[in-house]
């Protein structure tokens, strides 16, 4: 068998579509313990949840989690919202319409107006019975909501409601053993996604996926998944197509960028050649996307690599003039 490249493992457990949603929607990956009890828990609970908060960094898949909650609850084929808690509270709040599923997102920002305010919602709901049946309440936190109300950020009563039902997912370099199959099911729905064979991994590359910190956890991770889709030439990803900085060395956190100059007119640039005016319009690109060379590639429609080389000076290819 050829060492040239290596796909990863297939996922071990995945999560379905939620029902009667035609957008694809990315499966929970189970493969570690830690994940599985996780799961475990949610699918045996969720047909009698009512009130439930789901903690977590950002990036540890939250949204996804609610979702599955969604799925095995007692209403999967009802809606399932996702809505900002502060502006939620503000516009739409209201109980004859709650059915289905709602996930409040960032409840730990709420300001001590906003926290009033979803506790009389609460009261309301679970003083009539009849107003909670067939909707299930989730709300999602960075935080610890115990922990906030502890130390006088949070009102108790709201939180110890909220939590009485409590989801806290792990970050990433907390269960490594899962990087490996989400991985590759990232690789899958992106390369789905821009309708081109799965990528395959170069020798060295899952080990240096395996091996990076995660501060942005699976977030992070498809971000640098696809960049380096998009980078990677022959269908295959190699350890240079990956756009990773240890963050325990800042060092690595500074990535020169050339200097972007406000776009100047033909005019006054002095250098009306085609290469200089394809840089000039690629350091306004740039600058609109304030240095995000990935960004920029895309709007450009050219890859990140093309991108480089433009930008260090290679000549732009031009056709011959026609001979009179």
């Amino acid at each position: 068998m050829s060492n040239s490249s290596q796909t990863v493992a297939p996922p071990a457990c995945l999560a379905q579509p939620t029902a009667g949603n035609p957008e694809e929607i990315p499966a929970f990956i189970c493969v570690s313990s830690t994940l599985r009890r996780l799961l475990v828990q949610a699918e045996i609970t969720a047909p009698r949840l009512r009130f439930a908060t789901i903690e977590g960094d950002a990036g540890t898949g939250k949204h996804l989690l609610a979702q599955t909650l969604h799925r095995h609850s007692d209403h999967p084929h009802l809606p399932f919202r996702r809505r900002d808690a502060r502006e939620w509270l503000a516009n739409e709040a209201d109980i004859a319409a709650l059915k289905g599923t709602l996930l409040l997102d960032r409840t730990d920002l709420l300001s001590a107006l906003g926290q009033n305010l979803l506790l009389n919602f609460l009261r309301t709901l679970q003083s009539d019975p009849a107003q909670t049946s067939r909707f299930l309440l989730l709300v999602s936190t960075h935080t610890s909501l115990r922990q906030m109300a502890g130390r006088g950020e949070f009102l108790p009563d709201l939180a110890f409601r909220l939590s009485a039902a409590r989801f806290t997912l792990p970050p990433l370099r907390e269960h490594r053993e899962d990087i490996a199959p989400i991985a590759q099911a990232l690789i899958d729905r992106i390369c789905r996604h821009y309708q081109q064979p799965t990528a395959v991994l170069a020798p060295g590359v899952l080990s240096r996926l395996l091996q990076h910190n995660w501060p942005g956890n699976v977030r992070e991770l498809a971000s640098v998944l696809e960049s380096a889709i998009l980078d990677s030439t022959n269908g295959t990803i190699r350890l240079s197509d990956l756009a990773l900085h240890d963050v325990s060395d800042p060092a690595s956190l500074t990535v020169p960028i050339p200097p972007i100059r406000r776009p100047s007119s033909p005019e006054t640039s002095g250098d009306l050649s085609l290469d200089a005016a394809i840089l000039r319009h690629i350091q306004s690109v740039l600058e609109l996307n304030h240095g995000n060379k990935l960004r920029a590639a895309r709007q450009l429609n050219i890859s990140r690599s093309t991108l480089y080389r433009l930008l260090a000076g290679e000549p732009v290819a031009t056709p011959k003039r026609p001979t009179s």
